[in-house]
């Protein structure tokens, strides 16, 4: 090239860097703190997936021991002897590994035969259950006793050491989730379910915290630290002693925050150290939870981040002289222009296309044969191109064909453990029933009357399963649904038998029947199935509401006959709304049931030629409709 053309190139690419270095610079700044935000950001949501995560997990350890104590309760309260307390105590222990111990107590002088004291206390010692009446001794003045009398309802004790006033000594740190116990109306003692904290706290520090040295805590209703990694604060010491005076205002924010149940994250120091942390409280109790991540930790990649910032900064400094440099060249060489692309082109890219030049130059009318080159190659390319992307295309359903069939396989299996499950349930029951009985031939009636109606109870469940898993085959159905419908139903005279049909199954149960139509009044369908679909709405109306307020009407419209079941109880979450007539879906997993009733009786109504709907307009509970066709 020509010593003055030399000279141009570098004054031009001297003014393009000029221009270009600024812009680049505060980019490069604005980057680097959108990154700080954004990495913030990122740990705060980390943080909270974290504790979500933890939570579940806490709340699945506390549900199980509310479960077992509200399933027991009422058998309390109906066997309310110190007999029946003996064994239940150690019943709820034996089956139920994460309850650590159980006690019944009675108000004071309830059993004058037994003096003025009555506890029993159930405990797992090493491999075995210990049983055993506590000493005399005024548990009535205890936490775990007078709380849950004068809250008047279940309620969770903050964490305590058992001092053995009783006999039996807890060998740990223990929590108890107290519920009062009722006969006609009046208090008649409590029963308390103790967890072990030392259990709690390994569910806790076994989640893996998000950042290294991040760890969890949680505190009581008074700041006290129930959990911690440093266990000589443990149960002694409150989160307000760890104020340092300089940042007392944020630090005692966070604690009140925490101790009044509040949800939320915020940016504190600790100990000398910044710290993001994120804080629940605990579902039923007096606890909140948090996690405590250190910024170090959190900024540790961001601060490599910036090492890396500052040496694209040099390599981008060093590249914006080379490519104003070559842009320059560019400009004074259509040939290396050229040149470049027919590299790339080498290379496989045919992204960026050679412009046509109106040219008449040998180098314009180079460029334009150029340019018609490419384009037949890059129209070779597409095709190409087009059989890849049809080719990745049918992978990916392939893929999704067998994702969707091992789904299938795992829906499957966790039917059949489902299913073991439920069925395991009433048969142990029954069969233990049935020892008792064999054992002791010589039982009050009154309690053989409790037990065989145990039995039948779960008998009946058990049917109802059977019963379940088989129409929710193929086999029968088109056979008994299509073919006969020819069955003349009294419609009152139905409704009748499906409530007495109720009433054994559920003897304490109130439902009202409100009818408009006469005795005379019949349609004509299948009798049996309209029987089990009816059957199946009051037993769940009973199942899931109080089972004092359930309702059966039955009216006419100009086309149908209407059955409705109301309730009043908890209803039914949004969320289980939509898929509730889908196979083998609970709204709870903890829920006993195979998720087939409702799926089955909507196809027993529309094979009717009827239709079942929920009433979304009532939020005191549930209201099923089933209108079925006038004969």
């Amino acid at each position: 090239m020509p010593k003055t053309s030399s000279r141009l190139s570098t004054k031009l690419s001297l003014g393009i860097m000029l221009m270009a270095i600024p812009i680049f610079l505060l980019s490069l700044g604005l980057l680097f703190i959108q990154s700080r935000h954004f990495v913030h950001r990122v740990a705060g949501e980390r943080a909270v997936s974290a504790l979500d995560i933890t939570m579940h997990n806490v709340k699945k350890y506390l549900l199980t021991i509310e479960t077992a104590t509200n399933s027991n309760s009422w058998f309390a309260e109906r066997n309310f002897h110190p007999d029946s307390l003996f064994e239940l105590s150690r019943r709820i222990v034996m089956l139920n590994r994460l309850v650590y111990g159980c006690s019944i107590s009675a108000e004071p002088d309830h059993f004058p035969q037994m003096g003025h004291y009555f506890s029993v206390y159930s405990i797992f010692q090493g491999d075995s259950i210990v049983t055993k009446r506590e000493g005399d001794y005024d548990y009535f003045r205890k936490a775990w006793y007078k709380s849950a009398i004068t809250a008047d309802k279940p309620i969770w004790i903050d964490p305590y050491d058992d001092d053995a006033e009783g006999g039996i000594k807890a060998l740990e740190t223990i929590a108890s989730y107290c519920m009062p116990l009722r006969q006609n109306g009046h208090i008649v003692g409590v029963i308390s379910s103790d967890l072990s904290f030392k259990g709690l706290s390994d569910i806790v520090n076994s989640a893996t915290p998000p950042y290294p040295n991040a760890y969890f805590m949680m505190v009581g209703k008074d700041g006290r630290y129930l959990i911690h990694p440093d266990s000589t604060r443990l149960f002694r010491t409150t989160i307000f002693d760890d104020f340092e005076q300089t940042h007392i205002a944020e630090l005692r924010t966070l604690g009140y925050e925490m101790i009044e149940g509040k949800s939320g994250s915020m940016h504190v120091d600790i100990n000398g150290r910044a710290c993001h942390v994120s804080y629940r409280p605990v579902p039923s109790t007096t606890w909140s939870i948090a996690l405590v991540c250190p910024d170090k930790e959190i900024m540790r990649g961001f601060h490599r981040l910036s090492y890396l910032i500052l040496a694209l900064s040099i390599v981008g400094l060093l590249g914006i002289l080379w490519l104003s440099r070559r842009m320059v060249n560019q400009a004074l060489r259509p040939l290396a222009y050229l040149l470049g692309m027919l590299k790339k082109m080498a290379a496989g890219q045919y992204d960026d296309k050679i412009p046509h030049t109106h040219r008449d130059d040998a180098i314009g009318r180079l460029q334009n044969s150029f340019a018609i080159m490419q384009q037949s190659i890059d129209d070779q390319a597409s095709g190409i191109r087009q059989t890849t992307l049809q080719t990745e295309q049918r992978n990916k359903e392939l893929s999704e064909a067998k994702l969707l069939a091992e789904k299938a396989v795992r829906q499957k299996t966790l039917f059949i453990q489902n299913v073991s499950h439920q069925i395991r349930t009433p048969l142990n029951i029954i069969a233990g029933f049935a020892q008792v009985l064999q054992e002791n031939p010589a039982l009050p009636g009154h309690e053989k009357a409790e037990i065989t109606d145990m039995m039948l109870h779960n008998a009946i469940h058990f049917k109802r399963m059977v019963l379940m898993l088989f129409n929710c085959s193929d086999i029968g159905i088109s056979e008994e649904l299509k073919s006969k419908r020819n069955d003349v139903v009294v419609c009152n005279q139905l409704a009748q038998g499906c409530l007495d049909y109720t009433r054994r199954y559920a003897p304490n149960a109130i439902i009202n029947v409100e009818s408009s139509l006469p005795d005379s009044c019949t349609i004509k369908t299948n009798r049996l199935y309209l029987t089990r679909s009816l059957h199946e709405l009051l037993f769940n109306a009973v199942k899931y509401s109080d089972g004092k307020h359930i309702t059966l009407r039955i009216s006419q419209t100009e086309n149908t006959v209407r059955f409705v079941v109301e309730d009043v109880g908890k209803g039914l979450s949004n969320e289980f709304i939509d898929q509730m007539f889908e196979p083998f879906t609970k709204s709870d997993d903890l829920s006993q049931g195979l998720g087939l009733g409702l799926p089955l009786t909507k196809r027993h109504i529309v094979s009717l030629g009827g239709e079942l709907t929920l009433d979304t307009t009532y939020h005191d509970g549930c209201r099923f409709i089933i209108d079925m066709p006038k004969s």
